[in-house]
């Protein structure tokens, strides 16, 4: 029995210095990205479901400036002044308004660089190839289409090098940052939408 206990122990307190340790990671990273006042962003985007057949590349970049950040993805932009999102689809020519909502699962180049900070768990699985591996679990299993999320951070910079999203339905969207530029000069208009700019499109407000 006095083995047992030990062992179970001894489990816990790795257990305990795994969630203190992602927790340590995590705040720098945070730190780090808070410090900047501006970041350009640019990130390769796969969505894979065998069972569906879905097999989809694409690549994006984005300006984040506090709470504003403008994106690109495919044929999608999105722009965000911080109240209202814009999302822009050039294919069937149309712009989709939306309240800003932190509980959409939706990634955006902002969320991208804090999906760690609200409404899930952290625990540190190990160090490889110079990266930490860093699982996400959600605090509330039920309201998230999630199961897991895994982060790839360098143990040399502290930077964000990759992302995967575990959903539900078997699911999986990776996320690859390519190029990250901290204080990166942008305009306060680049986060403005002006429809002059997309003459014929239809706009569809939530």
């Amino acid at each position: 029995m006095k083995i047992i206990a030990m062992f179970f122990l001894m489990l816990s307190s790795i257990a305990f210095s795994q969630s203190d340790k992602s927790k340590t990671i995590l705040d720098e990273m945070s730190k780090k990205i808070k410090s900047y006042n501006s970041f350009y962003l640019e990130f390769k985007s796969t969505v894979k479901n065998t069972d569906a057949g879905i097999n989809e590349v694409l690549e994006g970049k984005g300006w984040v400036k506090g709470e504003k950040f403008f994106a690109t993805m495919g044929k999608n932009t999105i722009i965000s002044n911080g109240i209202k999102n814009w999302v822009i689809s050039s294919e069937d020519k149309t712009v989709y308004i939306s309240a800003v909502d932190d509980s959409d699962e939706s990634i955006n180049p902002k969320k991208l660089m804090t999906l760690w900070e609200k409404d899930v768990k952290s625990k540190y699985i190990k160090e490889e190839k110079g990266m930490h591996i860093i699982h996400l679990y959600p605090s509330k299993p039920s309201e998230k289409d999630f199961h897991t999320i895994v982060l790839k951070i360098s143990v040399a910079t502290k930077d964000l090098k990759h992302i995967e999203v575990r959903m539900k339905d078997s699911t999986r969207m990776f996320y690859d940052i390519l190029k990250l530029t901290p204080n990166a000069e942008v305009s306060d208009s680049k986060f403005v939408f002006n429809k002059r700019d997309y003459p014929g499109y239809e706009e569809i407000e939530d």
